[in-house]
């Protein structure tokens, strides 16, 4: 097929990009580079540098691309900053939406993955997450990405687009070959922030609740490799149906504490973490685990990592042997 994948310089954007063209599916993407970056794309893939706010060239560049299908990352994805800046979020990640998909209707492209996310759960009501619990996000991120999933619904019925909204819990890691990896500014999510101590680049970690019941007091969450995502994407590409609107967890089923994580760099760099313990944060579930079975039954998928030491490895040959990351901000 011919994909055009929206958000498709950032960080698990430019993996699926990979494991498209892996599969002989041909690719182009079309990223702002506000938070993606340029040398994370193949140099025989095209890149086009563009805003899904602008909408001509939205349309004229899906026209004349003659796509058979869209693969949707283009989104901003911090929490924090969504709470402070909520019309931020509804307008690029709700708004532009919608534009993509009225060209993709007036254009009869019909097949779209888009790129989900369990904060869609907010609080769940149990662990592990399946499909069937009710969506009740907690925060302005969470909440345009369940709307967007309630469109794609409702173009199921109106207009026959098939789509599969994949709700990822902790993407992680890097490529196999350590060429690409995480490179956000400013870094959130654990793993970097725990290697980068490792590098020197920071002095400590902190811990942010240690008295959470769970086994060693730290938050558990399911840490699924950027790789796995990829190739869960392309199989959900290959196999959608018109019509049909659906939705997966993506996860490994397995939970691992912040704590598990930091020994595990440390045994991986061979280098001491200092360690700082502060309070909660707020909104933070003790456990967040995924129910995979759907995904695992639906496309024959199963995760490739699933040893915390295997994923924390493939992070620090990216981060190692690129301490600057791309080297573009």
């Amino acid at each position: 097929m011919r994909v055009f994948v929206t958000g498709g310089a950032g960080y698990v954007g430019s993996h699926c990009v990979r494991e498209l063209v892996a599969a002989g599916h041909q690719v182009v993407v079309y990223d702002n580079l506000v938070y993606g970056h340029r040398k994370a794309v193949p140099d025989d893939v095209p890149l086009i540098e563009g805003d899904l706010a602008d909408g001509a060239k939205l349309r004229t560049t899906l026209s004349e691309g003659r796509f058979d299908a869209v693969m949707h990352f283009a989104a901003y994805a911090y929490v924090g900053e969504s709470v402070e800046r909520p019309l931020v979020y509804y307008r690029n990640n709700l708004a532009n939406t919608l534009t993509l998909l009225e060209a993709m209707r007036d254009l009869e492209i019909r097949r779209l993955v888009f790129s989900s996310t369990c904060a869609t759960y907010g609080e769940p009501e149990r662990v592990p997450i399946v499909e069937s619990l009710p969506q009740k996000p907690i925060n302005p991120y969470g909440r345009s990405k369940l709307a967007v999933e309630w469109m794609l619904e409702d173009s199921a019925r109106a207009w026959g687009l098939g789509s599969c909204a994949l709700r990822y819990f902790n993407a992680c890691g890097a490529a196999r070959d350590g060429s690409i990896g995480e490179d956000h500014r400013p870094e959130t999510h654990l793993i970097p922030l725990v290697l980068q101590v490792a590098l020197g680049q920071r002095a400590k970690i902190t811990i942010f609740g240690t008295d959470y019941e769970t086994p060693d007091g730290t938050c558990i969450r399911d840490y699924i490799h950027v790789e796995d995502l990829a190739s869960a994407h392309r199989l959900a590409i290959e196999e959608l149906e018109f019509g049909r609107a659906d939705a997966f967890n993506v996860g490994t089923g397995q939970g691992q504490s912040v704590r598990a994580i930091i020994e595990a760099a440390r045994r991986v760099t061979g280098r001491p973490i200092a360690v700082e313990e502060g309070p909660r944060r707020p909104g933070d579930p003790p456990v967040l685990v995924a129910d995979a079975g759907r995904i695992r039954k639906a496309f024959r998928w199963e995760p490739a990592y699933v040893d915390v030491g295997e994923i924390v490895a493939s992070a620090w040959r990216w981060h190692e042997s690129h301490p600057r990351g791309f080297g573009d901000r």
